[in-house]
């Protein structure tokens, strides 16, 4: 489904500035795989989401997605098939425009061979209601309102719906839960497990919190220094405890995970 072999990307390379991000990454995930990532910062964590987004073209190796060579597809063709939220729930949606008008330029630009001008239907707009009734936020009722108005907790679950409204091949949420206040932070954590649970999503995300690497999808992935250090799933993860993926981490390392924001986590 996804397959990326050996891709290394340096920043700022022949300089004093010099910083490999990624050396040598390899990642195979099935389809329906449900991956959650855990590294200290510089880890290479965002930069492998860059890179299988297209925001840079790596250095080395290749990236496939279903069988194609996305290489050197330019991001704005891979959002078509990559739905992606960042930790900031600022980003992702345009403050000027309605909850309506973000989903339908979501949805215009992920179907495909239609501009995102394209005058959008009665029966999309009842999609679109129907879709944000799921939220359990009363935003259906709310649809011509500027999305400036809502709440950043708002503001992501409406992002998490245009990223899946049409199921993307590959889901990457970076830390997409980290900003918000623990209460919201759950219900759009269920939103996520239920959404690509439904339909199936292919989807990585980023995650500080051990315990949540280890209880959410199929497999967790421990990074460190550009690459990963632990890939564990099935029942052999099933098993694992917060300690255990300390000890698997020095195992990988020689040294200790020092990241305070990842011990400190519940």
């Amino acid at each position: 489904m996804l397959d990326i072999r050996s891709i290394s990307k340096t920043f700022n390379p022949g300089t004093v500035n010099a910083k490999t991000a990624v050396s040598g990454l390899s990642l195979h995930l099935e389809p329906g795989d449900f991956v959650t990532i855990i590294g200290s910062n510089g880890a290479g964590k965002s930069t492998l989401f860059n890179a299988v987004a297209g925001a840079f073209y790596v250095d080395e190796g290749s990236i496939s997605l279903d069988g194609r060579d996305i290489t050197f597809v330019p991001e704005y063709k891979r959002s078509r098939v990559i739905g992606r939220l960042f930790q900031d729930p600022m980003r992702g949606t345009a403050p000027s425009m309605t909850i309506e008008e973000n989903l339908a330029l979501a949805y215009l630009r992920t179907v495909g061979n239609t501009s995102p001008f394209s005058r959008i239907s009665k029966k999309d707009q009842a999609v679109f209601r129907e879709k944000l009734s799921l939220l359990d936020m009363g935003l259906e009722d709310r649809m011509k309102q500027p999305v400036g108005l809502l709440s950043g907790g708002q503001r992501q679950a409406l992002t998490l719906l245009m990223a899946t409204m049409v199921p993307p091949k590959i889901l990457l949420l970076d830390e997409h839960t980290a900003a918000l206040d623990p209460g919201t932070a759950e219900k759009v954590l269920k939103l996520t497990r239920d959404i690509v649970a439904k339909d199936h999503i292919t989807c990585m995300m980023i995650t500080h919190n051990m315990r949540q690497a280890l209880e959410l999808g199929n497999r967790t992935l421990l990074m460190a220094d550009g690459n990963i250090v632990l890939d564990v799933g099935g029942q052999e993860r099933s098993g694992l405890t917060v300690e255990d993926l300390l000890n698997r981490f020095r195992a990988g390392t020689g040294r200790d995970l020092d990241n305070d924001r990842i011990l400190l986590s519940e």
